[in-house]
C-alpha cells in the first residue's frame, strides 16, 4: 500500500495542519523571493503617492525588481503545486486511465473539430484572394479590349481632328464604368511584327502629330512612348502601382499605394509607328464594385521587394479618397477578418515584374453564402446538408459522453484486477507462495489471473534453475581459467626470435592450442592445433593433446614423425565425430633452417625481410597432410599423405600460424576475411614489433566481423627471425618450460 505520510513538496514546506504558508515563505527561496517582491511593489506604490509625476528612475527600477520577484515566487510556486497535484490525484490508476480516456478520446475529437474549422477558414480565405486576384486580373483584360477597341476607330480615322474626336468619344463612353480612365496615343520605333500578325489596311500612320491624349492623366504622368522592353507587336495587359502619396504633401513615401490596369495595343503591321496605351486606375468606385460582388473589401497595399523585383518607383496622385478597411472590433475580428493576397504588378520602365501583398477585409458569412448558397433548389439543398451537419456533431458528442461514462467502467474493472495482482505480487515478495488471487470474471484479466496462479507454482523451480545455472557459469569460468594457464603463460623469450601468440575461445572453454617448447641445443618447436567442435569436449581433448605432445616432443625432433606418432596414439581415443588439426615447426637456430609440417590446419603464411629496401611477396606454406584422428585405416592413409618441407632461415623472415577462427570471421553479408587479407595485411605491416602487429591483426579482422558474434575459437603465433642469430646460444623458454 502507499505511504500515506505528509511529504514536503516545497523547500522547508511540509502540507499538514501543522505547517502553514508562512513558513513557506520564510524558509524557501522562492517564498523570501516572493516576499521581497511584494515588498517592493509596496514600496514603489509609496513612493509614487509621495513623490507625485514625473517618476524618478530608481522608482521603475523598484517596480520592475518588484514585477520580477513576484512572478518568479508564483511561478514557482506554481510548478511545485502542479508537481503535488500530479503525485497525489495520478498515483491511482484508475484516475491515470480515466485521463487517458479523456485524452486518447476527447481531446483528439476536440482537435478534429478544429482542424475541420480551421481548414473550413483556410478553404475561404484562399478562395477570397482567389476571387481578388482574378477580379483585378479581369480589369487587365479589359483594359486590353478597350485598347484594342480605341486602336480600330483610330485606324478609321482621316483627320487630326477625327483622332481625336475618338479618342474623346471613347474615353468618355468607358469613363461611365471605369472613372479617370485615360488614353494616349504614343509613338512606337525599333518594333518589328511576325508576318503572321500583319492585317490589310493596318499600317497607315495616324494623321495628327504624336503624342495624343484623352482624359485626365491624373494618376500618373501620361507616356511619350513605349518603354525598349515592350518589343511585341501582341501589346501587354498588367496591372502597375504607383506611389500615390508622392503628390500629397507631407505623405510618407509608399504610404498611399494604388493598382492600375494599363493596356498597350499595336496595329497589326510590319513595322508599326504609333501605339495606344490605356490606364485603368482601380478607383474606390471599381473596389466598391468589387465588394459588391465578392463581398471582399481591399485594404492596404504594399510592396515586397527582391533583389530581382522592383519595388515602386512610379509617382503619382490620389484620385478619390478610399474608403478605410474595415476589420471590426476586438482582437478575434481582426484575426477572422484580415487577409493578405499577393499580386503580381510590373513596373513600366524596367518591365520587371513584383509582387504586392494587398490586405483583404473578409466578411466571412457573406462568402460562405456566395460559395455555398445558390437560389431555388440549390439553397434548399444547402441548407438540408447543413442541418444533417449539425446532427452529426450532436451524435458525435452523445457518443464521446456514451464512450466516456464505459471507460470509467472499464477503469474500474481494470483497477480492481490490477489490486488482485498487487496483493499477489506483495505475497511473493514476502515468499509466500501459497497465495492464490481470486478469479473474478472469464475474460483476459481473469485468464491473467489464473496465469499469475500457475506462475506461482513455477518460481520455486525456476529459482532452482537459476541456482544451478549460477553454479555452471561458475564452473565453467574456472575451467576456462585452467585452460587457459595450459598455454604458455608470460612473454616467450626464444633468443635469435621475436615470438608474439594470441588465443581467444568463442565460449567459455575453447579447443584451441598453441605451445612452444625446446626440442635440443639450438633448435625449438611450435605448435599449434585446433580441435573440432566447441565447447568442454573440445577443451578436454585439448587437454589431453597437450600432455602428449610434451612427452613425444623431446623422442621425434622431425615434426612429421611427431604428427604421426600423435596420431597413433589419438586415432583410438577420439570419437568418430572428432579430429584434430595441427602444425608443428622446428625451428634450427644453428642450421638456420625451419621444418614445418601439418596435418589438416591452416597454411602458414611468410612474409619475407625487407632486403635492400624492396619487400618480397608474401608466400603460403601448405604442405600436404591429412587431420589427426579419423579412423580411415591403419594409419598408413595419414603417413601416406603427411608432408614435410624445410625453409631457410633469413634476417626478418616473418612467420605466421593461425587457426580457422581468423580466417574465417564472417561479416553480416556472410563473407570470410579470407586467408589472402591476412597474408595482406601481415605482408603490409611485416616490420611492426610482433605484439603491435598481433593487435593490427586481430583488429582488422574483428573490424570486418562488423559487431557480429565469434563463432569459432581465434588463434594465432607470430615467429620472425632476429638481425643477428647467435648459434652458440642457449636457447631459454622460461615460459613454456612450466
Amino acid at each position: 500500500m502507499p505511504d500515506r505520510t505528509p511529504r514536503p513538496i516545497l523547500p522547508g514546506l511540509t502540507i499538514s495542519p501543522q505547517r502553514r504558508a508562512g513558513e513557506w515563505l520564510r524558509r524557501s527561496t522562492p517564498g523570501r523571493i516572493l516576499l521581497a517582491g511584494l515588498v517592493l511593489k509596496l514600496v514603489d506604490l509609496a513612493a509614487s503617492a509621495a513623490l507625485g509625476a514625473p517618476r524618478p528612475a530608481w522608482v521603475d527600477v523598484v517596480d520592475t525588481c518588484g514585477t520580477l520577484g513576484i512572478v518568479v515566487g508564483l511561478g514557482s510556486l506554481l510548478a511545485r503545486g502542479l508537481g503535488w497535484m500530479r503525485r497525489r490525484l495520478l498515483w491511482r490508476v484508475r484516475r491515470k486511465l480515466i485521463l487517458s480516456y479523456v485524452f486518447v478520446g476527447l481531446v483528439p475529437s476536440l482537435l478534429i473539430v478544429a482542424f475541420f474549422v480551421l481548414a473550413g477558414l483556410l478553404l475561404i480565405r484562399n478562395v477570397a484572394g482567389y476571387m481578388v486576384q482574378t477580379r483585378l486580373e479581369a480589369q487587365a483584360e479589359q483594359a486590353r479590349f478597350l485598347a484594342q477597341t480605341v486602336l480600330l476607330d483610330v485606324q478609321r480615322a482621316t483627320s487630326a481632328e477625327a483622332v481625336r474626336d475618338t479618342l474623346e468619344r471613347q474615353q468618355a463612353t468607358a469613363s461611365a464604368r471605369y472613372p479617370f480612365l485615360s488614353i494616349a496615343l504614343v509613338p512606337v520605333r525599333g518594333v518589328t511584327c511576325p508576318p503572321g500578325l500583319l492585317a490589310a489596311n493596318a499600317g497607315r500612320t495616324p494623321p495628327v502629330l504624336l503624342p495624343v491624349r484623352a482624359g485626365e492623366w491624373a494618376h500618373v504622368p501620361a507616356p511619350v512612348a513605349l518603354p525598349s522592353w515592350l518589343t511585341t507587336c501582341a501589346g501587354s495587359a498588367a496591372l502597375m502601382a504607383y506611389d500615390a502619396a508622392g503628390g500629397t504633401p507631407g505623405a510618407a513615401a509608399g504610404t498611399d499605394l494604388r493598382l492600375v490596369a494599363r493596356a498597350v495595343a499595336l496595329p497589326a503591321t510590319r513595322t508599326p509607328s504609333w501605339a495606344v496605351v490605356l490606364d485603368l486606375p482601380i478607383s474606390a468606385v471599381v473596389e466598391r464594385r468589387l465588394q459588391d460582388e465578392t463581398g471582399i473589401q481591399l485594404g492596404t497595399i504594399g510592396v515586397l521587394p527582391t533583389d530581382d523585383t522592383p519595388g515602386v518607383a512610379a509617382r503619382g496622385t490620389a484620385l478619390d479618397t478610399r474608403p478605410a478597411p474595415d476589420y471590426g472590433e476586438g482582437l478575434l475580428n481582426q484575426v477572422l477578418r484580415r487577409w493578405v493576397v499577393l499580386v503580381q504588378h510590373t513596373d513600366w520602365v524596367s518591365g520587371k515584374t513584383g509582387e504586392l501583398n494587398v490586405q483583404l477585409s473578409l466578411h466571412l458569412v457573406d462568402i460562405y453564402r456566395r460559395i455555398a448558397f445558390g437560389s431555388g433548389l440549390g439553397s434548399a439543398f444547402s441548407g438540408v446538408l447543413l442541418g444533417a451537419l449539425v446532427v452529426v456533431f450532436v451524435l458525435f458528442l452523445l457518443i464521446q459522453g456514451v464512450a466516456l461514462l464505459l471507460g470509467v467502467t472499464l477503469a474500474r474493472q481494470i483497477t480492481g484486477a490490477v489490486h488482485d495482482l498487487f496483493t499477489g505480487t506483495e505475497h511473493l515478495r514476502n515468499r509466500d507462495f501459497t497465495h492464490v488471487i481470486p478469479v473474478r470474471a472469464r475474460d483476459q484479466l481473469g485468464e491473467l489471473a489464473d496465469s499469475f496462479n500457475v506462475m506461482t507454482g513455477e518460481i520455486t523451480r525456476l529459482l532452482s534453475d537459476v541456482a544451478q545455472k549460477e553454479r555452471l557459469e561458475q564452473e565453467f569460468a574456472t575451467a576456462r581459467e585452467i585452460q587457459m594457464k595450459l598455454l604458455p603463460q608470460g612473454p616467450l623469450a626464444v633468443p635469435g626470435l621475436a615470438v608474439a601468440a594470441y588465443c581467444e575461445p568463442a565460449r567459455e572453454v575453447g579447443g584451441d592450442y598453441y605451445d612452444v617448447f625446446p626440442v635440443d641445443d639450438g633448435a625449438f618447436g611450435f605448435l599449434i592445433a585446433d580441435v573440432s567442435g566447441k565447447g568442454v569436449g573440445a577443451g578436454l581433448y585439448m587437454a589431453q593433446l597437450k600432455g602428449l605432445v610434451l612427452s613425444l616432443t623431446r623422442q621425434h625432433r622431425s615434426p612429421r614423425d611427431l604428427l604421426i606418432a600423435v596420431n597413433r596414439v589419438l586415432v583410438d581415443r577420439l570419437d568418430g565425430r572428432s579430429f584434430i588439426t595441427m602444425s608443428y615447426v622446428v625451428v634450427d637456430l644453428r642450421k638456420q633452417v625451419m621444418t614445418y609440417a601439418r596435418a589438416g590446419h591452416c597454411p602458414m603464411i611468410v612474409a619475407p625481410g625487407t632486403r635492400a629496401g624492396v619487400r618480397p611477396p608474401i608466400k603460403v606454406l601448405a604442405p600436404d597432410g591429412l587431420v589427426v584422428g579419423l579412423t580411415l585405416d591403419d594409419g598408413t592413409l595419414f603417413e601416406s599423405l603427411l608432408e614435410e618441407v624445410t625453409v631457410p632461415l633469413a634476417p626478418g623472415d616473418l612467420f605466421m600460424l593461425f587457426t580457422d577462427g581468423m580466417s574465417e570471421m564472417m561479416n553480416p553479408a556472410h563473407d570470410c576475411f579470407g586467408e589472402a587479407r591476412l597474408g595482406d595485411i601481415a605482408g603490409e605491416h611485416r616490420d611492426l614489433p610482433l605484439d603491435h602487429l598481433a593487435d593490427r591483426l586481430v583488429a582488422e579482422v574483428r573490424a570486418f566481423g562488423a559487431g557480429a558474434g565469434q563463432h569459432d575459437d581465434m588463434t594465432m603465433l607470430l615467429l620472425r627471425v632476429e638481425p643477428a642469430v647467435t648459434a652458440a646460444a642457449p636457447v631459454t623458454l622460461a615460459a613454456a618450460e612450466g
